[in-house]
């Protein structure tokens, strides 16, 4: 009876262990999740070894091979975005300069008329320009490529970014077909960076690039409910695409992506001055977790294209 007695609180003591094992394994798997995690959150991860950027990739390449037939948010994929992502694992494991921080060995949309000098296509979403070459990366991606970030691969977009027809529907393009709004269907994702916005707000990306002439970055923004900034020209460089900025979904994000993309490219002359006036430290610093407390803010009742209308700007608000 005794030796009954003890097998069994010996049998029972093994399953207890192993099940506070499993139990402490799932908490532990569970305590971060790729979907809606930011910078900073994927940084963290990888310096507490629960996270790599091949995981982190391959996760993206899931929710894309999901999500991307319903919202054409991407047109194509890097397909060395695993090899990218690897490089960036061994140079964290080795500790090599810069691999502990930043952008480093995340996954970065470009839209697709940002140059990329490698086996992607930059096309603006044109069946005239598959298979071209560029002769150079544009000036952002080069500053990208330097922080150890991994060029993912190319948005959708409104074709030409929108100069192909007055008409033509936002977010389409002959590449990459009519992209959706992730919220609604049916609503207008809005143009012309509307892939980069799509797919930020989808998740299948957590960080992207975005272009704007008149809009194309404030507007999609807008409309997918993501974060876009809209700098000053010469802040970024032009060359190689059409005045960059960065679509993500929080401010800190979007923030980050500035900080990396900023600064003098001697391809365009608008950055010499410009890049006088970047704050030493960038702009992350100025970053206040609880900066809008005791704000008020403008509620938009009308849009603000419907000029003709005739009713002063300041009755499109109401406010609290």
């Amino acid at each position: 009876m005794t030796t009954n007695t003890s097998l069994n609180f010996s049998i029972y003591s093994t399953l207890l262990m192993i099940l506070l094992s499993i139990s402490t394994n799932t908490i532990s798997s569970y305590a971060f999740s790729i979907r809606e995690a930011t910078i900073s959150d994927l940084q963290l991860a990888f310096k507490q070894h629960q996270l790599t950027s091949r995981q982190l990739v391959e996760f993206y390449l899931g929710e894309i091979s999901r999500l991307n037939p319903v919202l054409n948010g991407i047109i194509e994929v890097n397909p060395d975005a695993l090899h990218q992502a690897d490089k960036a694992d061994y140079e964290r494991k080795v500790e090599a300069p810069g691999s502990l921080s930043g952008l480093h060995g995340i996954p970065i949309l470009l839209k697709d008329n940002i140059a990329t000098k490698d086996k992607l296509n930059t096309t603006a979403g044109s069946l005239a320009l598959l298979g071209s070459i560029v002769p150079r990366d544009a000036g952002v991606v080069t500053k990208l490529r330097k922080t150890g970030a991994i060029i993912f691969g190319k948005a959708s977009l409104s074709e030409w970014a929108a100069f192909r027809s007055l008409s033509a529907p936002n977010g389409f393009s002959a590449r990459g077909g009519q992209g959706k709004n992730p919220y609604v269907l049916s609503a207008d994702p809005c143009g012309s960076s509307s892939g980069s916005a799509i797919s930020v707000a989808a998740n299948m990306v957590a960080v992207s690039l975005g272009t704007e002439t008149d809009g194309s970055i404030l507007c999609p923004s807008s409309s997918n409910s993501v974060v876009g900034i809209k700098p000053t020209v010469g802040l970024t460089s032009r060359a190689g695409d059409r005045c960059p900025r960065p679509i993500c979904r929080t401010v800190a994000d979007a923030v980050h992506v500035l900080d990396a993309i900023a600064g003098f490219d001697y391809n365009d002359p608008a950055t010499k001055e410009a890049s006088k006036y970047i704050p030493y430290g960038g702009y992350k610093q100025f970053l206040k977790p609880y900066g809008l407390k005791g704000k008020r803010l403008g509620i938009v009742r009308n849009p603000f294209f419907n000029f003709d209308k005739g009713s002063p700007l300041t009755q499109a608000f109401e406010y609290h």
